[in-house]
């Protein structure tokens, strides 16, 4: 059943939708032995000669000619036909102005520049117990990244983070992630956005049905190329090289691969930051100037402070970290919304060692942040 909570105005502060159901389920798309098509009811039966030096044969194929409820069904059927770890339970999308929770309905226009150019910025945000943790963070880390990718939003700051939260309520999902995209929109095929009629914010609510996973892990240095500080710095939809670096790393037996800079410094993983614990038990992370800078990573500099307090650490330093001091250190961890404070117990061939106490504890000081902060960091969502 594909439910639709329409948008036809600016979210107001407590924002009631009416609900547009639609119950009226298609028939399933009948599929001939003969290869047939259908168009408009009737079966068109379509055939190409195959020309050859033995002989001339003629082959019948079936490319279907589907309507709009039956292209929705047939998607249906096929998200129905795979296992994943992973449900959607809501999608907004400002092309169609509302919230479905429809798996078939999480749809975008091919015309989209962010599907055929790459031209948009996305950003994730964690549910926890029923709150979007470092939501504020992350809209501005968001934004920030749409002025750079010059894509201005279709909605003010406020009016984006009501959507955002009015998405999660209608989910009904109290453990999660939200992630949630700004594209120069749809339009045509050209390069320029010119052609581009609005922007396009989208969003979607995922539950990971997995179990969390804090054990130890192995990276490796990372062959493929780093992108360009002016790129690296913005959280753009082009991961091309996130993914052949993620990629290379399971290739090798690793979990992630981790990036230098053009001057060999370390820089980050596919999607997470890293830090280490130095000989001299100080926490060590890479500056944030040529690489992205992380939520959570910046989080955990606000709250190693009660490490520091404890005598658990010297001290907290940002700064250029060598290779040789990364493989040298103590202890090695990656951070990020995903992984949270993962331990690294080998890079490449040097072994790090065992999960370290500071890793250990900066990863609980995060996972208590994310079910008791303070109202900076946790946006309770009314369900």
């Amino acid at each position: 059943m594909a439910v639709l909570l329409y948008l036809g105005k600016p979210i107001p502060e407590t924002p009631s939708f009416p609900l547009i159901v639609a119950d009226q389920q298609p028939n399933p798309l009948k599929y001939s032995r003969n290869l047939q098509t259908r168009v408009r009811g009737k079966c068109l039966r379509r055939s190409h000669v195959v020309k050859s030096s033995l002989k001339e044969s003629t082959r019948e194929y079936d490319v279907p000619l589907l309507s709009a409820s039956e292209a929705i069904e047939s998607l249906r059927r096929s998200r129905e036909s795979y296992k994943s770890t992973q449900r959607y339970l809501a999608m907004y999308s400002s092309v169609f102005g509302g919230i479905t929770t429809d798996q078939a309905a999480m749809v975008i226009p091919m015309d989209d520049h962010m599907v055929h150019r790459g031209h948009g910025v996305f950003d994730t945000a964690a549910i926890v117990d029923g709150c979007i943790y470092e939501l504020e963070q992350h809209l501005d880390r968001f934004l920030g990244s749409a002025k750079m990718a010059k894509i201005n939003p279709p909605f003010d700051k406020e009016t984006t983070k009501r959507t955002l939260v009015q998405t999660v309520s209608a989910s009904t999902c109290k453990n999660g992630s939200l992630r949630y995209w700004l594209s120069s929109g749809p339009g045509d095929f050209q390069l320029s956005p010119s052609g581009c009629y609005h922007s396009a914010l989208y969003a979607i609510v995922i539950q990971d049905q997995s179990p969390p996973n804090y054990k130890g892990i192995k990276v490796t240095t990372s062959s493929i190329p780093i992108k360009p500080p002016q790129f690296a710095i913005m959280k753009s939809v082009n991961y091309l090289p996130n993914v052949l670096s993620k990629m290379e790393a399971e290739e090798n037996g690793a979990y992630a691969a981790i990036w230098l800079d053009e001057e060999g410094f370390v820089a980050e993983g596919p999607n997470m930051n890293v830090a280490f614990v130095t000989q001299e038990n100080e926490l060590l992370m890479p500056r944030f100037d040529k690489i992205l800078s992380g939520c959570t990573a910046k989080r955990v500099l606000e709250l190693v402070s009660n490490l520091v307090t404890e005598g658990k650490l010297r001290g907290v330093k940002v700064r250029e970290v060598t290779l040789e001091e990364g493989k040298q250190a103590e202890e090695m961890m990656l951070i990020g919304s995903g992984v949270l404070v993962r331990p690294v117990l080998q890079w490449d061939d040097q072994v790090i060692g065992k999960e370290g106490v500071v890793t250990e504890s900066l990863r609980k000081l995060i996972l208590e942040d994310m079910k008791s902060g303070p109202s900076t960091v946790r946006t309770i969502v009314p369900y």
